[in-house]
């Protein structure tokens, strides 16, 4: 009897290069289309997902998922940008909302085993002895980052049938087994708000979108901004306003309406502490550890230890860096082994 595999269909090239993938292995294979809204253009996701499963001979179930992302993701993203931060939603969506409702279905549906088209790799027998998230690819193409949140005994059940695979050769073989999305642009952005960013939170964080105060370090007035949610901490661009020297916003304060500016040395830290964090091993491993810390997705990373300070999780850096932005999630690594991470406050 083939294992049955429940494969997370986007409508893209990736996931349908995957269905095949995971057919020509011999695996029955049921595909699952998760929309997160309802649009013009998941409404053609949907249907490209049809016409995929229709040329394998899939069955396609499809699932609104509008309440339960707006009541994880999207109320969680305002209320954190709200504070002042820079959310990054993504990872805490493919655990939360994505891989868990696959693990669902999966249960539903008698299945062995969960599949998706990310760009990842599993290994389950390495000097960590535990399953873990493996870097392979090019850092910056490779989709570890943004699913460390798997626990090891998720990784157990989950194949990603693109691992060994780059996007040039993805769609190199759609093209060979005629599947019409082999050209089909990525998704780009934040996936709930096409409208952009900004004109996202304008819409929905309308009251506190308001004009106040740019100041210098020292508290004296530089000009005006539009509305604290709509700048981040680090950022220098688009400001609005002009200066002797270049300014980086380094600190947002909600309560007053106020950012300050002031020079890049300001950004730099030696430590940061974690929040809502996931250990893939005992802390009493990773503290002897010497770990590479990726505060952003385009960051190489920073090599550093993993402390405990008055119970709270603080990572630090041997030497300082200015990529930390509260909000974003910094990832841990030992050598390629993804062990852990979580949200900077």
């Amino acid at each position: 009897m083939k294992e049955k595999v429940i494969l997370g269909m986007s409508g893209g090239v990736d996931s349908a290069v995957a269905a095949y993938l995971l057919q020509k292995e011999g695996y029955e294979v049921i595909a699952v289309h998760f929309s997160v809204h309802n649009t013009e253009a998941t409404q053609k996701e949907l249907q490209d997902c049809q016409k995929i499963a229709d040329k394998f001979s899939l069955t396609l179930y499809s699932y609104s998922l509008e309440k339960e992302f707006r009541e994880k993701i999207i109320s969680y993203y305002l209320s954190e940008t709200g504070k002042g931060k820079t959310p990054s939603p993504c990872p805490l969506c493919d655990d939360s909302i994505k891989f868990h409702l696959l693990f669902q279905e999966a249960e539903k549906r008698k299945a062995n085993y969960v599949a998706t088209g990310h760009y990842a790799s599993i290994s389950r027998n390495n000097i960590c002895n535990t399953t873990l998230l493996e870097v392979k690819h090019h850092i910056h193409k490779d989709q570890c980052y943004m699913l460390y949140r798997l626990s090891p005994k998720k990784l157990n059940k989950i194949l990603f049938p693109l691992a060994s695979l780059e996007k040039a050769e993805v769609r190199e073989l759609a093209r060979d087994i005629g599947l019409f999305v082999s050209e089909k642009k990525d998704s780009q952005g934040i996936c709930f708000a096409p409208e952009g960013y900004q004109n996202f939170l304008k819409k929905h964080l309308a009251k506190k979108i308001q004009k106040g105060n740019f100041i210098d370090e020292k508290g004296n007035i530089l000009g005006q901004h539009l509305g604290y949610p709509l700048y981040t901490l680090g950022q220098r661009r688009g400001l609005g306003i002009k200066t002797k020297e270049i300014c980086f916003i380094t600190k947002i304060d909600p309560g007053k309406n106020e950012i300050t500016l002031g020079n890049f040395e300001s950004l730099m830290k030696d430590k940061v502490q974690l929040e809502d964090t996931v250990l893939h091993l005992p802390f009493e491993r990773l503290k002897d550890m010497e770990l590479l810390a990726r505060p952003r997705f385009s960051s190489t990373g920073f090599f550093g230890k993993l402390k405990e300070e008055e119970g709270e999780l603080t990572f630090h850096y041997f030497e300082k860096n200015a990529h930390n932005t509260p909000g974003q999630h910094l990832v841990l690594f030992y050598k390629n082994y993804v062990v852990g991470g979580g949200i900077i406050r």
